[in-house]
């Protein structure tokens, strides 16, 4: 995909060719992983570890306080069960992205200028991002 950069007009391409390789390489690798590990999973289940956002975060983090979940990975259960059920039923999916859809073009308020983004992302990339709050559980050290 070609993109016009406006800084001085010349085309660069997006993704970059080295990060459509990673993104290939990290597709692969997740593929074969979980084809190595699904007859013990058939078994065992599934034990993983998940990164999450600051806003995601602090939501999960509200709803244990909240009594909601017990912990991060009872919310993960909970919530991967309720999307596997809902893939029965394609209507309500449908009906659930268009509401969300509905909901992002009619949000009052300025969007975000793409200079900002941009300055944001590079910060990130640059500065690295913070180290993650890990969740222990009770049993953990």
């Amino acid at each position: 995909m070609k993109q016009m950069n406006d800084s001085n007009d010349t085309e660069s391409e997006w993704p970059a060719p080295a990060e459509r390789v990673h993104a290939i390489a990290e597709r692969v690798h997740a593929i074969t992983q979980a084809r190595r590990l699904r007859d013990q999973a058939a078994k065992g289940g599934l034990s993983f570890e998940a990164y999450l956002p600051p806003s995601l975060a602090l939501w999960l983090l509200d709803m244990i306080e909240q009594e909601m979940f017990l912990d991060p990975s009872e919310a993960a259960f909970v919530t991967l069960w309720q999307h596997e059920e809902l893939e029965l039923h394609t209507d309500l999916r449908d009906e659930l992205l268009k509401r969300r859809m509905r909901s992002a073009v009619d949000e009052p308020g300025p969007g975000i200028p793409f200079e900002e983004i941009m300055a944001d992302l590079r910060e990130e990339f640059t500065d690295g991002r913070p180290e993650p709050a890990r969740w222990k559980k009770r049993n953990q050290t």
